[in-house]
């Protein structure tokens, strides 16, 4: 048995460790009902639920969570929506979010699954300093997907340059001072 200190008291009777744990107002709880004799625990078990559901929320506060984004395109698309489609995956990839690269083929364009793949990698070289490819462009029935990953580094290299441009900047003033 342990204490609520943490202290171990020994092994201790059942009903001496009942009687233990109603003078002290805790509760006797198993912690190792498989051990040889079981190890059992004075505590407050409200407190401790308390505390636990508190850590558990704490955990998922810090948890961030990965959504994806879908940007469709045609094979026949002009340069100028093409530079549309790439900012708004450059702003999605910035926020953290994954990117899906959809290339739809309509009637006998699926004839010529080059035309998306070119388009495809396009996109990838565009967009290659701030992302990685984590699925190659492949044909999905009538369209061709490309699942693009923000780069982990990508994001504590901008908050790195704004930390130097910042000190830069402040140098300059005391120079100049």
């Amino acid at each position: 048995m342990i204490d609520d200190a943490g202290e171990q008291l020994g092994i201790v009777p059942i009903r001496e460790a009942l009687q233990l744990s109603l003078e002290k107002g805790l509760d006797l709880v198993e912690v190792a009902p498989s051990a040889k004799p079981p190890v059992c625990r004075l505590m407050d078990f409200g407190k401790f639920k308390f505390e636990q559901n508190k850590r558990e929320k704490e955990a998922r506060k810090k948890q961030s969570t990965i959504s994806t984004k879908e940007v469709k395109l045609r094979p026949n698309i002009e340069e100028h929506d093409f530079q549309v489609k790439a900012k708004n995956a450059r702003k999605f990839l910035m926020a953290g979010d994954k990117v899906k690269l959809t290339i739809m083929f309509r009637g006998r364009q699926i004839t010529h699954p080059e035309l998306g793949e070119k388009l495809s990698i396009k996109m990838a070289e565009q967009l290659s300093d701030i992302s990685t490819v984590e699925r190659a462009p492949k044909i999905e029935g009538k369209n061709m997907v490309t699942m693009l990953l923000p780069k982990a580094d990508h994001d504590k290299t901008e908050k790195n340059a704004d930390k130097n441009i910042e000190v830069n900047n402040s140098k300059e003033e005391a120079n100049h001072a």
